[in-house]
């Protein structure tokens, strides 16, 4: 058994991680830093599903490894628009 575990944004994530979360990682972490969005307190948490890492941030992004194809999947939480803002 994997035991999961949290981390903040933009530390280093935990060792035995294959290097493609790593990278997906890394980009989220990107696109955050050009946000003026305050991210300081956001957390990553890491579980592992069947022997895989699943790891989610806490706006909702999640992380999925894909061992047979060795990628990772990013999928980003919607974004929800109130009713009287403009569509453009």
């Amino acid at each position: 058994m994997q035991l999961g575990t949290r981390w903040s944004l933009g530390a280093e994530p935990p060792a035995g991680l294959p290097e493609v979360v790593v990278i997906a990682l890394q980009a989220v972490e990107g696109d955050l830093a050009a946000l003026p969005d305050d991210t300081s307190a956001w957390r990553w948490t890491l579980t592992w599903l069947e022997g895989n890492p699943v790891i989610e941030l806490d706006d909702g992004t999640v992380i999925r490894f894909d061992p047979k194809e060795d990628s990772a999947t990013i999928t980003q939480p919607a974004i929800v628009m109130d009713d009287d803002e403009d569509w453009i």
